[in-house]
């Protein structure tokens, strides 16, 4: 029994020797590490977008036929109301011509009805009136002379009742004059009329935009940054002629993934860059934000318009830009690199360099973006944190260290 004590008493006298020499002999953790600051923390999230006008003006070919005569130049800036370009417009002019005629013509037609006819048809149904009206007059007489000699045996009951035919006949041809000389038409061929004019009236003011937009003019000040089509060129219909827009008056379609949506709210300030003006940075700021999420390529995007404040004409429109929204800005904020920041069971933590090691230390976490993490509280201002060994070697809690310098 006595044996046994005394051999378990070595071996735990060996156990506290091995035990107190590896402590003693246990090798430092060589670390990376920084400093917890204090100052302004941002979050943003960075796409790409197209540069487009607000107001674009497109003009497209009416009708196939040749470009006539170019006023401008592409990049070039004009007035309201320049001539742009020229197409020959022979062919348009002629249907312009023929829908002149055939309007008046309409037009004719109807305010005839109105008045009942034209002037000839109107004089011929007044002296076919005035006629029938004589014979009238004529018939009268002749019943009433008939009437008077056939009291005295002189005359025939038939003669009498040929007369009085005669008379009737008179009366109705007069009736029915007076009532075409008041009511020519019926009201469905005034509509049929007034249908016919109308249908004139269209077809006056196509063949009227066809020569307007055969002669391009230039509806703002503005600059011509379009002009795919040359002088003497044969374009088919509906070909695009020219572009023009006010370029110190643009915005960018922003193509933003759909988790990122949630994020953004109008008014939010933006940063714009193009690869082709390296150093160069614009402004603006969200002034529409997406109704729905379409497919763009292999993504799932809302489109949201930003207002570009200060481009002074030097964004051309269709380039590809990168946008980057700031949306969140906090002030005198402590903050850690992001890589410093460990999490279990979803609760935060870190390890704090103290007197040479390492003190696993819980921490509330506040804004986090790509590179920092708010901390709410847990830290202080320029506590040590340990980003990490330079061997890849694990962190653990009271493990001796020194820092890399």
């Amino acid at each position: 029994m006595d044996r046994r004590l005394l051999l378990l008493g070595a071996l735990l006298v060996l156990f506290l020797v091995f035990y107190g020499v590896r402590a003693a002999t246990r090798q430092r953790l060589t670390l990376r590490a920084a400093e917890v600051t204090r100052g302004e923390l941002v979050s943003q999230i960075s796409t790409n977008g197209k540069v487009e006008p607000q107001t674009n003006f497109e003009a497209h070919s009416p009708v196939s036929g040749t470009i006539k005569a170019l006023g401008v130049h592409e990049g070039e800036k004009v007035t309201a109301g320049k001539l742009l370009l020229q197409m020959d417009d022979i062919e348009a002019r002629a249907r312009l011509a023929s829908a002149v005629a055939a309007l008046k013509g309409a037009q004719a037609s109807y305010d005839a009805m109105l008045r009942g006819g034209t002037q000839e048809e109107r004089l011929s149904l007044t002296s076919d009136l005035n006629k029938i009206k004589t014979e009238r007059d004529q018939a009268t007489r002749d019943l009433a002379t008939l009437q008077s000699l056939l009291k005295t045996g002189s005359a025939s009951a038939n003669e009498e009742a040929a007369a009085k035919q005669r008379l009737d006949a008179a009366n109705a041809s007069t009736t029915t004059l007076e009532q075409r000389q008041g009511s020519r038409y019926s009201n469905p061929d005034l509509e049929h009329a007034r249908a016919s004019l109308a249908d004139a009236r269209a077809a006056y003011a196509a063949a009227a935009a066809v020569i307007n937009q055969s002669n391009v003019r230039a509806p703002f000040a503005g600059t011509v940054y379009s002009l795919p089509v040359s002088r003497t060129e044969f374009v088919e219909q509906g070909k695009l002629l020219l572009q023009m827009a006010d370029l110190t008056k643009i915005q960018i379609r922003a193509y933003f993934d759909e988790p990122e949506l949630g994020k953004l709210a109008v008014g939010q300030p933006i940063k714009i860059v193009w690869d082709a003006r390296p150093g160069r940075i614009w402004h603006g700021h969200i002034a529409r934000i997406p109704a729905t999420v379409i497919n763009y390529f292999t993504r799932n995007v809302g489109e949201v318009l930003v207002a570009v404040d200060d481009s002074g004409g030097s964004l051309l429109p269709n380039t590809n830009v990168t946008v980057t929204v700031t949306t969140q800005s906090e002030k005198d904020v402590l903050s850690i690199p992001r890589e410093a920041l460990h999490t279990e069971n979803g609760k935060g933590f870190v390890f704090v360099v103290h007197d040479e090691k390492l003190h696993r230390t819980p921490v509330t976490l506040g804004t986090i973006n790509l590179t920092q993490v708010g901390i709410v509280s847990g830290l202080y201002e320029h506590d040590v944190i340990a980003l990490g060994s330079t061997n890849g070697q694990p962190l653990t809690d009271g493990a001796p260290s020194r820092i890399v310098r």
